[in-house]
């Protein structure tokens, strides 16, 4: 063969490997390969020949494939643009069943120099590294400190990519992940006032994540989150929610004064959520919000006194030693509320705390020479409660009123809720005050609540596999529900017909439905619509196989059998029998099956007597990762009902 230069030995080379009769032929193109392999090693630059090289890993050869990663792992430094693909290519075959493509694709993933990669090359391979568990304490210490230098870098995505490795890889050790969110302290106040909104929003959302975990751990950096005029609806609205977690004593006044400012926002929405976060920080610093909160009742603006109003109801209840206050400021805001829910809140104030209201029967009054002009019920119902708690302590005042209300509940009300509320109260009447003050004097505040409203603080690793994902953005219920709409798409476009015990009407409210439908995010398990198993086919199915998973679940009261095979249909499980309602013992028998093929049959169980539903689920494949998401889609489905009952 004739000498040929560098240039026309790449241009030879390269028109080989695209020459089809030669990709058709696996021992020519091999050769090819192997000659390219050849040149590289003696020195040629074959950098030119890169994207041919790609695409000859697309093979089933496993020599072909060891030489290709080679060339890949040689030239991706001199190719950074380029080694995207290599990467995407090594992370297909990372998933490949051949565990021999596995491994080389993972030891050829880690030959790879990050620091020749940009930054979305970079961002890649630390989500890809996310897969690998370090087989001792050295080696993951090692890795952690070869990734330190990426929590530096100008990339918010690398840095975001850098730190969601480390919190997963130092699970065991959580002052090393405490000592990590330390120092992305900075680059995610930075993200925080990036002039693009939405790296501002998910960097707001990724802090609340953190403050989780760390309460105060951005106190000192508090005005960092100060709302600028120009900024949009969305990330006011977070940045309230950030100042919320971080008042301290330190820092409180100069908090309440920004938040006080808002108040008075052109949008009525953002200023009725400023008010909302200043009753959230009065439960510990009551005496200066409560100031704020009345002084904002002298401004007479319908939408601010409505929330101040509503702010007040739940103060009370939770801070007992503001009523007096309260009291003292309420008198005259019954003019500026128009709302149902302003409404519903000042007559709970007059009812629970009248007798401390000195004009308390007579705006009761009002209340009640206006009662066939009102459109809400809840208000009826509300005023009903209030007049009669009132009557308690101030009879005089309210008898009048009070025969007059139940009258017109009883005799021309419409809507039935508040006909039997108003015949309930008559009948307890008869039976005496006592027994009137028996029911309705109960508490008029309960400060404990506030403990269990307060959440606790959670570990990092409750939420670190949700970290730089948009899980912190959506929420957890809600992104798996829409990954769930996503991943049904895919599977079938086509909508799931119609059952004929849903053309009666829905069994379960649309809010109802939508929280059966937030189901955790259950990885690669798709339940498939419409496979319908006969019964014979079940019963055999059945007894020819083990039990896989058995457990049971806390149940109470009855159920209306339809509710939980409509709940079952939405998340693509289906009823094959089951008992009537009120039946003991009570069983059911469900079938369901993936886009894989596997299938998993389940029987339900309620024993006589007994508090518990157990459940027990068969496979017809040992596949323990897609039986632990089928379980969890079973237990969400199973506790919505539970709530639905409730």
């Amino acid at each position: 063969m004739p000498y040929l230069g560098s240039e026309d030995v790449v241009k030879e080379l390269k028109k080989a490997l695209c020459n089809p009769h030669i990709q058709a032929d696996r021992l020519r193109y091999r050769n090819v390969i192997q000659r390219v392999i050849r040149y590289m090693t003696q020195g040629l630059d074959m950098s030119g020949v890169f994207m041919e090289m790609v695409k000859a890993s697309a093979t089933v050869d496993i020599v072909q494939k060891k030489l290709v990663y080679l060339y890949m792992c040689t030239y991706a430094p001199l190719k950074p643009d380029l080694a995207l693909l290599a990467i995407n290519t090594l992370c297909k075959d990372c998933s490949d069943p051949n565990p021999m493509v596995r491994g080389l694709a993972l030891r050829s993933m880690c030959s790879l120099r990050m620091s020749k990669l940009d930054q979305w090359g970079q961002a890649e391979v630390l989500n890809f590294l996310l897969r690998y568990q370090p087989r001792s304490e050295e080696e993951l210490f090692d890795i952690l400190n070869l990734l330190d230098s990426f929590l530096k870098s100008s990339s918010p995505g690398v840095v975001m990519g850098a730190t969601k490795l480390f919190l997963i890889l130092a699970k065991m050790f959580p002052h090393v992940q405490t000592d990590v969110l330390v120092r992305v302290k900075g680059p995610l106040l930075a993200a925080c006032s990036s002039e693009s909104r939405e790296l501002c929003f998910v960097a707001l959302c990724h802090v609340r994540q953190i403050l989780h975990s760390l309460p105060g751990h951005f106190s000192s950096h508090y005005k960092k989150f100060f709302c600028s005029y120009s900024e949009p609806h969305y990330i006011k609205l977070q940045k309230v929610e950030v100042l919320c977690e971080l008042v301290n004593d330190e820092n409180v006044q100069q908090v309440l004064e920004e938040l006080r400012g808002y108040c008075t926002d052109v949008s009525a929405d953002f200023a009725q959520a400023a008010i909302f976060a200043i009753g959230g920080i009065a439960r510990t610093y009551t005496d200066q919000c409560v100031q704020i909160l009345t002084e904002l009742l002298g401004l007479r603006q319908e939408h601010i006194t409505t929330v101040v109003v509503q702010t007040f109801r739940d103060l009370v209840w939770l801070c007992p030693q503001c009523t007096e206050a309260v009291c003292q400021a309420l008198p005259g805001c019954e003019e500026n509320i128009q709302d149902s829910e302003g409404k519903q809140a000042l007559i709970w104030l007059l009812g629970v705390h009248g007798e401390r209201i000195p004009n308390a029967p007579y705006v009761l009054e009002d209340f009640v020479e206006n009662v066939k002009s009102e459109t809400f019920p809840a208000v009826k119902m509300e005023l009903l409660t209030a007049l009669l708690r009132l009557f308690l302590s101030r009879p005089a005042e309210c008898q009048d009123m009070l025969g007059r209300l139940l009258y017109y509940c009883i005799e021309e009300e419409k809507d039935m809720a508040v006909r039997d509320r108003g015949l309930f109260y008559y009948r307890l009447l008869l039976v005496g005050i006592d027994e009137v003050k028996r029911i309705l004097c109960s508490p008029k505040s309960d400060p404990t609540l506030g403990l269990l409203e307060d959440p606790a603080e959670r570990p990092v690793n409750s939420w670190a596999s949700d970290f730089n994902t948009l899980v912190p953005v959506y929420g957890k219920a809600h992104w798996a529900t829409i990954s769930k709409c996503q991943g049904a798409e895919r599977c079938d476009p086509e909508l799931p017909k119609t059952s004929s015990f849903a053309a009666s009407g829905p069994l379960i409210p649309e809010e109802n439905k939508e929280r059966v439908q937030e189901l955790p995010d259950s990885g690669a398990l798709m339940l498939v619509p419409n496979r319908q198993l006969t019964a014979d086919y079940f019963e055999k199915t059945w007894l020819s196989l083990k039990v896989a998973h058995q457990q049971v679940l806390p149940w109470r009261g009855e159920f209306h059998p339809d509710t939980l095979q409509m709940a079952l249909q939405v998340v693509n499980i289906q009823t094959i029998a089951m008992s009537r309602a009120g039946s003991r013992p009570w069983k059911a028998y469900l079938s369901a099956q993936d886009d894989t093929g596997c299938l998993f049959l389940t029987e339900l169980l309620l024993e006589p007597g007994n508090s518990e539903m157990q459940i027990s689920v068969k496979q017809n494949e040992a596949r323990t990762e897609t039986l632990n998401s089928f379980i969890s889609v079973l237990e969400t489905v199973i506790g919505t009902i539970e709530e639905i009952k409730s």
